[in-house]
């Protein structure tokens, strides 16, 4: 039996961002308002590990901005805060998560030589006008290259997919679906477009320039995108943001359930 994986999340809010994309208020979510010194990095893990009781494997995440985004100093930082905790054999592994336009194969292998094994991109879309609207500033193209240079690094990559996002319709959902699983992740994670108050988004939804989805239509359209992964071999690690009061406070619209993924899943099962 496989044992549960322990992910110690560290959240880096914006951090190496070159802008706020439309959707994003990871401060809100989080509940971190400023970007943590690598000392406070060493005694989350530290936290974590002396109270965990499993068995699987342990890896420290820096979620929440687009970690080689931040400068190549401050990268190093963070790094070698865990790296005392890998070679003790603490620790296992460490995986940050990060956009696509910064990502190349310089960028990988700095990764790779300080412990990194997972990659997590915000491809969000693969559709060029979905990006543009969402003010991701790249293209699809982007997220190809990307994925090929963390492939070639030997890094575990991940893709992270909002479906519902500005000018997204059911079939720019599917196609970029079908252009993820082109590119063979080893995970993806699928977020429904959700709208956080205090955002652009946000804005655009109060002005009349952007309606959310309903959550009967976020599901049905994610039962298709579930059904494709799934017949692909792309495991779905999770389907909706993780429930928590900051987030729940945060929402102004959008197709919220706590327990998005096992709507999902039932409604897939109803359909069979």
């Amino acid at each position: 039996m496989a044992h549960k994986q322990l992910i110690i999340p560290i959240f880096i809010p914006f951090g190496g961002c070159p802008h706020q994309c439309v959707f994003c208020d990871q401060k809100g979510i989080s509940s971190v308002k400023a970007l943590p010194e690598p000392l406070e990095a060493a005694r989350q893990i530290e936290l974590y590990l002396s109270t965990w009781k499993g068995k699987g494997a342990k890896e420290a995440a820096f979620y929440g901005g687009s970690f080689t985004g931040l400068p190549e100093k401050m990268q190093k930082d963070y790094l070698e805060a865990a790296l005392p905790f890998i070679r003790e054999g603490r620790l296992d592994s460490i995986r940050v998560s990060t956009r696509p336009d910064y990502i190349d194969a310089q960028r990988a292998a700095f990764l790779l030589n300080h412990g990194v094994r997972t990659v997590e991109l915000g491809v969000q879309s693969m559709d060029e006008k979905v990006l543009a609207l969402s003010g991701r500033g790249h293209g699809p193209e982007a997220t190809e290259a990307a994925v090929a240079a963390l492939r070639k690094a030997g890094l575990k990559t991940g893709l992270q997919f909002m479906p519902g996002l500005p000018g997204d319709t059911i079939e720019t959902i599917l196609d970029t679906t079908q252009r993820i699983i082109a590119l063979e992740p080893d995970f993806v994670r699928v977020y429904p477009s959700l709208v956080l108050k205090g955002t652009a988004l946000h804005r655009m939804y109060l002005g009349g320039r952007y309606t959310p989805w309903s959550l009967e239509e976020m599901t049905e359209a994610c039962v298709q995108v579930k059904r494709l992964l799934d017949e692909a071999g792309v495991p779905v690690i999770r389907m909706g943001l993780q429930p928590g009061k900051e987030l729940e406070e945060s929402i102004a619209a959008g197709p919220y359930h706590p327990s998005f993924r096992q709507l999902v899943e039932a409604l897939a099962t109803s359909k069979n």
